[in-house]
């Protein structure tokens, strides 16, 4: 398995290269009101609305540097089990994008701790001289919150 390596809030995490898009500079989004403080906004990308989650606040309970670093990785979401509709797309901003590694290469591994408050927080690896987190894209947003903002309306083909 592939990952993708950013840095947030000083600390390495990882989504798996499969679910990656593309990675962006910072874009600017459109607040929406009345969601958790970790939901940016929406921005558009190639013709669609994409939901623009902050992965500081989301896993550090505080926004990124912004930085010429700071990126937005465009993942591929699968929406909640029993939703009639293709998946969707989410943007993740991390400080830092660091590169991609094979998780073959781990030196050592520690299971997911199955947290009720972060179902997200996945394996923790040592790859490198670094001990890195992944992240688990489908579990990021909760349900209805997903269904919210992965609305039904049609996404831009991307070519």
């Amino acid at each position: 398995m592939q990952l993708l390596t950013f840095t947030v809030a000083g600390q390495v995490y990882a989504v798996e290269s499969r679910v990656v898009i593309e990675v962006l500079p910072l874009v600017p989004a459109r607040p929406i009101p009345h969601t958790p403080d970790f939901i940016r906004g929406i921005f558009t990308y190639r013709g669609g609305l994409v939901p623009l989650l902050d992965l500081g606040l989301r896993l550090a309970g505080r926004p990124p540097q912004e930085r010429l670093s700071t990126r937005v990785i465009v993942v591929q979401f699968d929406r909640p089990a029993g939703a009639a509709r293709r998946p969707a797309r989410l943007g993740l901003v991390a400080e830092d994008v660091i590169s991609i590694r094979s998780a073959e290469d781990a030196a050592a591994a520690f299971p997911p701790l199955n947290l009720p408050d972060a179902p997200f927080l996945g394996r923790i690896l040592r790859l490198g001289g670094h001990t890195v987190q992944l992240i688990e894209v489908a579990k990021l947003l909760p349900d209805d919150l997903a269904n919210g903002l992965c609305a039904t309306a049609p996404e831009a083909q991307v070519p």
